[in-house]
């Protein structure tokens, strides 16, 4: 699995040529194909390219929708 560092999931936000990928608990997932997550956003409150750990214990609903996308890799920790 590659391992993304967070300035480089930070330029992974689903536009210029790169795929839509978020973090979570040290995952990295692609939302590409998530109906919730067009042109890199997510119900205009998150943007592709983040690590959205802290958020998800905010969030509606619970981590267990990442399960619907896949996981591409891990965030390294600095």
């Amino acid at each position: 699995m590659k391992e993304y560092t967070r300035e480089e999931l930070a330029q992974c936000t689903g536009h210029d040529g790169k795929p839509p990928l978020i973090a979570a608990h040290g995952k990295v997932y692609d939302v590409s194909n998530s109906y919730h997550w067009r042109n890199g956003r997510h119900h205009a409150l998150h943007r592709a390219g983040a690590d959205l750990s802290a958020d998800l214990s905010r969030a509606p609903h619970g981590a267990h929708l990442l399960a619907r996308v896949p996981v591409v890799g891990r965030l390294r920790e600095s």
